[in-house]
């Protein structure tokens, strides 16, 4: 029988109840609301009695809500998944459930997730040698320069998969298939005049150890030999003690960035109606006009086969199984997702909980948090993860309070501390958050209680309320993007030009002061529509109405989605320009003129309740005066000098609840004004766990004023009564 999701797990036991918190509560929030951490048994043989003494200690001095395992190291006992190992998990299932604690499955032996053992454990390829032929897949062409008129006659590369063969005119960019003139391995084809290049393309076996991602039936067989053997063996605590489970670190930058699968052109026929053999030189090369429509549709295509062979997969048997599915990829940082995650909000589509990892003290994922937090929002998801303090060394303690009201004001609404480790003498990504570190255990129990207090609040379903929509620019990433690009695969290969949305976010929600959701191009097509002057994205639980949409450095652009857009300014909702406009079709035989000509409507003038702007050149003044008639009745105003707070405004069982959080070195105070005036209010502090009611200062107009101010990493709720 299928399970019910959601009303097995945890995170709603809550919210399906009639007024929502309670002060008792929200001061000691229960099992369910902690933080459950990564736990590595690493490089160690694991012992029953000293698993159960640390998780006790976890629990019962960390105030941690439970673990996920994480084996890890050349040096872990007993053999992954062996019986023995599988003794040593259930002894750790029954003293978290005994507890009343959760657990997470993670999915691999060491990371990324594909592999079971290969990379950062065993070092054995297992799913490799269990599965030889289910493995990662790398795209290869082959040329040949050849001038006509003349005879070609070349035996072609036989290895792996031929999925096309071409010939591409050097001047004209002309491309004609060459597969008819194939007799087994011999192409012989009379050339025509001109200077021509033959490309043939093979998928090969790379001989990278994991799953192949973009393969459904690899991905089951992954699932085969590692979830399903915990189901066997503890399905009975499917939904109850296990509620989740955690894939770590996949990425299409493998096999040299040019990950692909053998059935990626039946794939495409059947959703597109035509084979896409000549768009294939267009993963290396100009090929005329039809560039960035054939990219597009190539490079879509791989994201969504990404999506949803390995996520999608995950996903889809973690709900017939009672549970969330959660994870997050490599490299989430990088601007140009092509070649690394494919498209970052459309990896959190097809799972319960998208999630991103902030590892390391370099700077840079913070721009992101808004990219997998707006997947949520898109495809109507409650739950948005992060793993947290991998690797950044032993922090002080206040700004692991710093980056964790950041990441909740930017809408995640559950951290996965990194980590608690078995064997604390081999630490190989410090911090070591456990009640041994003696940095850390005094003031760990609070933190603990405080990432519980904010999960009380925000881990819950409700509705996400932003004045302004960003259009994700995956369509002009896509279009600028290439193989064997000057970046490397690590980086993502191309840095496309005039990309500039992770800009857009900073100067948004840390300089001007003003929250927003990105728009996914397939979102904009399929759920949002145009009415009373706003432009409404619908879901089930999280519709937003925006009165603006940001086009961030967009220069490639779908005719479907600027029709809609086209139809937004029209009604009154406001259309900002940022860095280039859009001035090429995304679409096959699309008209980049009318994309042209369509964005000189939009800007000739401002009259009858229209508005748009162009700016060229964003930094947060020039962008908060494109603004302008958008902030002036803003859901939230900070009035006052200095940095506005971050913040996110929710509704949840018809309550407004603001989070607001200074992430920042400086005190900060404000005057905020709300756009919806709450009769009364409590302030919620999540550092303490103290209430006190709110006191209101009435404004003319709409709208209620507060004054607030927040030292360096301090927050507060504000929650509607």
């Amino acid at each position: 029988m299928k399970r019910v999701l959601l009303a097995a797990l945890c995170f709603t036991m809550a919210a399906c109840s009639g007024s929502v918190y309670s002060s008792k509560e929200f001061a000691m929030p229960g099992m369910q609301w902690r933080p459950v951490p990564l736990w590595f048994w690493n490089d160690a043989r694991i012992d029953a009695d000293t698993l159960e003494q640390q998780l006790e200690h976890m629990i019962s001095d960390d105030f941690y809500g439970g673990c996920a395992i994480l084996p890890f190291g050349k040096g872990f006992q007993p053999d992954y998944l062996s019986e023995e190992y599988f003794e040593l998990y259930s002894r750790a299932v029954q003293k978290a459930g005994a507890l009343g604690a959760h657990m997470s499955v993670y999915d691999e032996y060491g990371f990324p997730s594909g592999s079971m053992g290969a990379i950062n454990g065993s070092g054995i390829p297992t799913f490799k040698n269990n599965h030889p032929g289910h493995t990662i897949k790398r795209l290869v062409k082959k040329e040949y320069k050849v001038a006509g008129p003349s005879l070609f006659s070349q035996i072609i590369l036989s290895e792996g998969r031929l999925m096309s063969l071409v010939a591409m005119n050097d001047s004209t960019k002309q491309i004609i298939g060459l597969r008819d003139h194939l007799i087994e391995n011999t192409l012989g084809w009379e050339v025509p005049a001109g200077e021509w290049t033959i490309m043939a393309f093979n998928c090969i076996t790379d001989g990278d150890p994991n799953v192949d991602y973009l393969s459904k039936e690899a991905v089951r067989l992954f699932i085969q030999d590692t979830h399903e053997q915990y189901f066997r063996r503890f399905g009975k605590d499917f939904g109850k003690t296990i509620v989740s489970t955690f894939f770590d670190e996949p990425t299409m930058y493998r096999a040299n960035g040019q990950i692909w699968t053998e059935n990626f052109n039946e794939e495409f026929e059947k959703r597109h109606a035509f084979s896409p053999e000549l768009l294939y030189p267009a993963l290396w090369y100009d090929i005329g006009p039809g560039t960035p429509a054939a990219r597009n549709l190539l490079f879509g295509l791989r994201s969504e086969l990404y999506s949803e062979g390995f996520m999608g997969t995950i996903g889809s048997w973690a709900q017939k199984h009672g549970i969330m599915a959660t994870g997050h990829q490599d490299q989430e940082e990088i601007a140009n997702p092509t070649s690394v995650a494919g498209d970052l909000m459309k990896v959190g589509k097809h799972i319960q909980m998208p999630g991103i990892d902030k590892i390391g003290i370099r700077p840079g994922t913070e721009d992101y948090y808004k990219v997998v937090s707006s997947s949520a929002y898109n495809w109507d998801k409650s739950f948005v993860m992060s793993e947290t303090y991998g690797a950044y060394g032993n922090i002080p303690m206040d700004s692991l309070y710093k980056i964790a009201v950041e990441q909740y004001a930017k809408g995640i609404n559950h951290l996965i501390p990194h980590a608690v480790w078995y064997n604390d003498r081999k630490v190989i990504f410090k911090p070591e958050l456990s009640w041994r570190n003696p940095l850390y255990n005094k003031e760990l129990p609070e933190f603990n209680l405080f990432l519980a207090r904010l999960n009380y609040i925000l881990a819950r379903p409700g509705r996400h309320v932003a004045d302004i929509a960003v259009l994700y620019p995956i369509q002009t990433l896509y279009a600028g993007h290439c193989f064997d690009g000057p970046l490397g695969w690590y980086k993502g290969g191309v840095e496309v030009p005039g990309t500039d949305y992770p800009l857009i976010s900073s100067l948004l929600t840390d300089e001007i002061g003003a929250d927003f959701t990105y728009l996914h191009p397939e979102v904009l097509d399929d759920r949002c529509c145009v009415k009373d002057g706003r432009l409404i994205m619908k879901n089930k639980i999280n519709t937003e109405r925006f009165k603006a949409i940001i086009l961030p450095g967009i220069k490639t652009i779908s005719k479907s989605n600027l029709k809609i857009i086209e139809r937004a300014w029209e009604n009154g909702v406001a259309v900002i320009f940022t860095t280039q406009l859009p001035r090429e079709s995304a679409d096959i035989n699309g008209d980049n003129a009318e994309v042209c000509s369509t964005i000189e409507k939009i800007l000739a003038g401002n009259h009858e309740g229209r508005y748009a702007a162009f700016v060229e050149i964003p930094e947060a003044s020039a962008l908060e005066a494109a603004l302008a008639p958008v902030l002036a009745d803003a859901d939230v105003r900070f009035e006052g000098p200095g940095r506005p707070f971050n913040y996110i405004h929710r509704i949840i069982n018809g309550e407004n609840v603001w989070y607001f959080a200074n992430p920042g070195s400086e005190t900060s105070a404000h005057v905020i004004r709300l756009d919806t005036a709450p009769k009364r209010a409590r302030m919620m502090d999540p550092r303490t766990g103290t209430v006190k009611s709110v006191d209101f200062m009435e404004r003319q107009g709409s709208g209620v004023t507060v004054n607030l101010k927040l030292a360096p990493a301090q927050s507060v709720f504000l929650v509607e009564e």
